[in-house]
């Protein structure tokens, strides 16, 4: 039996071809081009705001329809779907499963947590540590649902201590959930495969821009600002929000090794994965040198993440029984879905910049506007910040970064000082449990009431929109230009 849809749904699910058709009747016929671009532009951003249909799905309608008005031939309209960008986040993606299916993402996150202390605020800190880490290569809502239980097995040891209805006890686990889901979103944001808004940029700067926005390149930006953001969510939550002053809490390193020893020794599974990971990772890190050894351009991004996932369906686990260290059927767990809808989204922002569309708004914003950089770094930032919390942050990347790019432009300033603030805002959602996976994960708790994450949520964006145009305004020249 199917969900019950709602009206804004349903009004979404007839206004988008409804604005497409009356584009198309209302276009100047001397620039018919820009107009059918920009009525597949609104039929497609309304069903993305509203979801009417799952948000892959309309990013089907350009393969569709652009062959259709005449825009691109069928071959030019697909060619999208096929971009080394999306098949760079699809060996991310298999080697994240080898992770997860082996409990290595496990083991890792209780080691880490282990090293960090049994006192409230270094339970907290080992939390954040180990989810950002994590988050920094497999989805964010995968390390959410795992680290969530671990968390709520640390709350309930202060249940077994009486302390249930001391208020540093609430303080405690109100910081403990909150970091959880903040950490993640921010760990997604420090890699290039960590967050399906890093790749769209990627893909967007290389089909636009003719830019290669390497892995290693980014983890350049991406560390630093996530490790500041990580830091000062950590103080912001245990030191200015959520002050438990609770101490040791006893038994929590207990806890953490009798999870440890559930896991077992470190299977022969997890060495194989663990090498894949490091392998891959290594690749992508230090390209550069080994294709200058190599003497060519041998090595690239997404050659050396196909590389990764291959080897999770090839390496032998038990030859005789045919095991490996993944099966094709573990592939029904890839988000297949997000890799659609990369192609969509190239493929409209092609079309708007063959259109001339691109162009139109850079020419429009130079002529109106009098802001100076750091200005519109912080206006943009901020755009990002608050309509992330209300839509898919993918979504939204998708539909405002050639809108950016196009401003960058006719101001005459380096895309990159908007385009990457403004992708990275996109990962910072703090405020609704609607905004993304993680923070509705760590609502459902119960542990949480949406005015405390509203709370902190809006402290944590006006950090974020500090920090994120320094990041524009000082970093990026320094790395990018």
């Amino acid at each position: 039996m199917g969900e019950n849809i709602s009206y804004s749904k349903i009004i979404g699910l007839i206004l988008g071809p409804l604005l497409f058709s009356l584009v198309l009747l209302m276009g100047d016929p001397s620039s018919q081009t820009v107009w059918k671009v920009l009525a597949l532009a609104c039929w497609m951003i309304t069903w993305w705001v509203t979801e009417s249909v799952p948000i892959p799905v309309t990013a089907l309608l350009p393969m569709v329809l652009l062959p259709y008005l005449g825009v691109f031939t069928v071959a030019e309209s697909t060619a999208p779907y096929a971009s080394p960008i999306i098949f760079l986040f699809m060996g991310g993606f298999i080697i994240a499963l080898g992770m997860e299916k082996h409990n290595l993402h496990q083991r890792i996150a209780l080691n880490l947590i282990k090293i960090t202390g049994t006192s409230a605020n270094g339970i907290i800190w080992g939390f954040m540590v180990a989810t950002a880490l994590l988050s920094m290569w497999i989805s964010n809502t995968a390390t959410t649902v795992m680290m969530l239980p671990i968390a709520i097995s640390v709350i309930d040891l202060l249940f077994k201590e009486n302390k249930s209805q001391h208020q540093g006890y609430q303080l405690f686990a109100l910081g403990l959930m909150l970091s959880i889901a903040y950490s993640a979103n921010i760990g997604g944001s420090m890699t290039l495969i960590g967050t399906p808004p890093n790749v769209v940029m990627a893909g967007y700067l290389s089909e636009m821009l003719a830019y290669e926005m390497n892995f290693s390149t980014w983890l350049m930006i991406g560390v630093p600002t996530g490790l500041i953001m990580l830091g000062l969510t950590y103080f912001i939550l245990t030191r200015f929000l959520f002050v438990s002053d609770i101490g040791v809490i006893e038994g929590s390193e207990k806890l953490i090794i009798e999870k440890l020893h559930g896991l077992g020794s470190f299977s022969k599974e997890e060495k194989m994965v663990a090498s894949i990971f490091a392998l891959t990772a290594s690749g992508w890190i230090f390209k550069s040198q080994i294709n200058s050894f190599l003497g060519g351009p041998f090595l690239s991004d997404t050659t050396t993440a196909m590389v990764g996932g291959l080897l999770m369906f090839i390496m032998p686990v038990n030859l005789k029984q045919g095991g490996f260290l993944l099966q094709w059927e573990d592939t029904k767990k890839l988000p297949w879905g997000i890799l659609v809808l990369f192609g969509g989204g190239m493929c409209l922002a092609k079309a708007m910049e063959k259109s001339g569309i691109i162009n139109m708004i850079g020419d429009f914003v130079a002529a109106n506007s009098s802001l100076g950089t750091f200005s519109l770094i912080a206006i943009v930032v901020a755009l990002v910040l608050f309509m992330t919390e209300l839509m898919s942050n993918v979504a939204l990347i998708t539909i405002f970064l050639p809108v950016i790019i196009g401003v960058s432009q006719g101001l005459n300033i380096d895309p990159m000082i908007l385009v990457i603030p403004a992708t990275i805002a996109a990962s910072c959602a703090f405020m609704m449990p609607i905004s993304t996976p993680p923070n509705a994960i760590v609502f459902a708790s119960g542990h949480i009431h949406i005015r405390e994450m509203m709370r902190a949520g809006f402290f944590l964006n006006l950090l974020s929109i500090s920090v994120l145009t320094l990041v524009g305004f000082i970093l990026v020249p320094i790395l990018f230009l």
